[in-house]
């Protein structure tokens, strides 16, 4: 399982038109799941997400988490997090989970997160031409691979 996490001052899913999550400061959670993943990936990477310290203290060190800050959270499935770019210029999705592993996975992974921070996240929607925008703050990008867990 791989998350590529963006602290935001802001962040949104459309589909077709329709915004469908809407946050403000928080987390966005890009999700990639591969058919390897288990339940001891899903809580061990909804537990560290969820207390990571990247927002910023009254120091202006990014000392707290989303738990401490309650900020919110939207948590979009995104299979390309798992491209293979070895052989020639096409990206290959070989590696990423196949809708039947993934849909349940992704499902319980926003359902363990959400007990995790306490509150209800937002999401994208699976397999869905997603528009997502977003308002890095910092910039602040991190990527976290439960099958590397340095």
């Amino acid at each position: 399982m791989k998350a590529v996490i963006q602290r935001v001052t802001g962040a949104s899913v459309t589909i077709e038109g329709e915004k469908v999550a809407n946050i403000q400061s928080g987390l966005l959670i890009l999700l990639g799941i591969v058919s390897e993943d288990s339940r001891e990936d899903i809580d061990w990477l909804s537990k560290k997400i969820a207390n990571l310290r990247i927002f910023n203290d009254e120091n202006n060190v990014m000392n707290k988490s989303l738990l401490d800050i309650n900020g919110d959270a939207i948590i979009v499935s995104q299979f390309t997090l798992h491209a293979s770019t070895k052989k020639g210029n096409r990206p290959s999705y070989i590696l990423a989970a196949k809708p039947d592993t993934a849909i349940p996975l992704y499902k319980e992974f926003v359902t363990v997160f959400e007990k995790q921070v306490g509150k209800k996240v937002q999401t994208g929607q699976f397999g869905a031409d997603m528009k997502v925008e977003l308002l890095n703050d910092g910039p602040v990008t991190i990527i976290i691979d439960t099958k590397d867990k340095k």
